[in-house]
């Protein structure tokens, strides 16, 4: 009972103040987008352990820089209303 009361009235102030909706709705993108940065970067991180792995096991010497790949990414822009 209490979660619901709580819920209406959370409702009621974002009803009564659009822009606190707004600027939680960016909070929690821009919380996902760092999110998502840090997958990439483990994945990266994995994919360069074993790319070094199997140059180990296959005798081929890599350069450090040569497993490490820097994408251009995607440029972000902030939104406007």
């Amino acid at each position: 009972m209490e979660a619901s009361r709580t819920a209406k009235s959370a409702h009621r102030l974002f009803q009564e103040n659009p822009m606190l909706a707004y600027e939680l709705h960016q909070i929690r993108s821009a919380e996902l987008r760092r999110q998502a940065a840090d997958a990439r970067l483990a994945r990266e991180a994995v994919r360069v352990r074993r790319a070094a792995r199997h140059a180990e096991t296959t005798g081929d010497a890599a350069e450090p820089d040569a497993t490490h790949t820097v994408g251009r990414g995607r440029r972000r822009f902030p939104r406007t209303a």
